[in-house]
């Protein structure tokens, strides 16, 4: 039994002392360079596997009150998983690489039937001729050079707010690239990009037009080592400098997301919205003897800045269709519910003057079944009566008397949008203060409704009793 034992171990111990030796002789990549490289046994394809992730901490405190009331968060802030090579040919390259962390996976949309996302890049890479290069699947489209780096080649923790705000970043599409020298040194890249235009992972396909984008990149010195032009760093020290210059210009017709083909789709009344967004891109990248700058410059304009409803043609016409639909609205239901909103507000306003013919109209109430010459001695009497009922009056009832042609609504939303702009806050009591007349004031407070209805500004108001606090919505 103890001999049976002692043979079963000593096996065992053999076979791993082998399976340790030959791990000890496999040809494993260097830090860096990924987990492990495989070549088929024919040399007819390859892969290389990485893995990558980057934790994020933040930590804030009330610096004003002896660094108290501290708030952190921790985060995984990228989780990649990435596998590279070629097949049948090294012509023929294909990478992908999915992405893991909740962050990664963000950003599902009713229009995309709310499907994760995790494929980050599935792209495969022809050079079917000479210097040209067609790309064909899901990747990083050519724009700013700060997006095109890698999140493993940073030189900072994260890319920057000009990034953030600006970058095109991964599409579904085809691209075609190409270089030549101008001279033995002065070296030029072509990139021409058609995309899908609404950013990865989408599913139900392109809800506007297509995306168009082109770059070119200038070395008048000559090319980066390691493709050190898309490295933040320059960890290979350039014995020579090192410059790259990047043009690049993106047109994303029908447009139906915020930022181009980023950001939160845009929606109106009927669904979605688009509008042509086209973008710029200038940068630069230097590199010396492990000196690295780069620079980046972005523009982007929109035919339509504003989700508009109506079928409006421009903002103009917007404000029109705003203002008419808002006149239509009010004539037909000022008796309703707006008709207490404008009443409690109204209640708080001091109106020091109330409109004169309101006052004759109320004196020729009071003076009804009188002689003329009764009615002129007391016509003093019946005016102060009069200003003293409307000062005093709190119900729908007193409201009635008010002469319903109010002000034009779009000269009121002008006006109100121009006070708003010019302060970070303000209340409505503040921008009514002016005001000569209570029509006025109702005008100014139907017009603070559809603001914010319409989205152009914010209002908070904690209860009843408080002050209606106005901002510019800057979203």
């Amino acid at each position: 039994m103890n001999l049976s034992l002692l043979r079963t171990t000593a096996i065992s111990m053999f076979i791993f002392a082998s399976l340790s030796t030959n791990a000890q002789n496999t040809n494993a990549p260097k830090f860096g360079k990924g987990l492990f490289n495989l070549i088929g046994k024919d040399s007819t394809w390859s892969m290389k596997v990485g893995l990558r992730f980057q934790t994020l901490a933040t930590s804030n405190w009330d610096a004003q009150n002896g660094l108290s009331n501290p708030a952190s968060s921790m985060m995984i802030r990228r989780s990649r998983l990435k596998f590279d090579g070629f097949a049948y040919s090294p012509k023929l390259k294909y990478k992908v690489e999915l992405g893991l962390s909740n962050r990664d996976q963000s950003g599902a949309s009713q229009y995309t039937s709310n499907a994760p996302r995790q494929i980050l890049d599935a792209v495969l890479k022809w050079n079917f001729s000479g210097n040209f290069v067609l790309w064909l699947g899901q990747t990083k489209l050519p724009g700013n050079r700060e997006r095109v780096i890698s999140s493993a080649n940073l030189q900072q923790v994260d890319r920057s707010l000009l990034n953030s705000r600006f970058t095109i970043d991964r599409d579904m599409g085809i691209q075609l690239r190409h270089h030549f020298n101008l001279t033995d040194t002065f070296l030029v890249k072509e990139i021409f990009s058609m995309a899908q235009g609404e950013g990865r992972n989408i599913t139900k396909g392109n809800l506007g037009g297509h995306q168009y984008t082109t770059r070119v990149e200038l070395f008048p010195f000559g090319d980066f080592a390691s493709k050190g032009d898309y490295k933040g760093s320059d960890l290979k020290f350039e014995q020579k400098p090192k410059l790259s210059l990047g043009f690049a210009y993106d047109f994303n017709n029908n447009a139906s997301k915020t930022r181009s083909n980023q950001g939160s789709y845009m929606t109106n009344d009927v669904g979605y919205f688009s509008t042509n967004i086209s973008t710029l891109f200038m940068d630069a990248m230097f590199k010396y003897k492990g000196f690295s700058l780069m620079a980046e410059y972005a523009d982007r304009k929109a035919d339509d800045v504003f989700a508009k409803n109506l079928g409006a043609k421009d903002l103009n016409d917007l404000k029109t269709l705003i203002s008419k639909q808002i006149n239509d609205e009010y004539k037909n239901s000022l008796d309703q519910l707006s008709k207490n909103q404008i009443l409690k507000e109204i209640e708080k306003i001091k109106v020091d003057e109330v409109p004169e013919n309101l006052i004759e109209e109320e004196v020729k109430i009071l003076s009804q079944g009188m002689s003329e010459e009764e009615a002129k001695k007391n016509k003093t009497k019946f005016t102060e009566t009069a200003n003293e009922v409307f000062s005093r009056y709190k119900t729908i009832q007193g409201f009635s008397h008010i002469d319903k042609e109010l002000p034009d609504l779009q000269v009121a939303i002008d006006d109100l949008l121009k006070l708003v702009d010019k302060r970070l806050n303000t209340t409505f009591e503040e921008l009514v203060s002016s005001v000569n007349s209570s029509q006025e004031a109702v005008a100014f407070f139907l017009a603070l409704l559809e603001a914010v209805r319409w989205g152009f500004i914010k209002a908070e108001q904690t209860n009843v009793n408080k002050e209606i606090i106005i901002e510019k919505n800057y979203e």
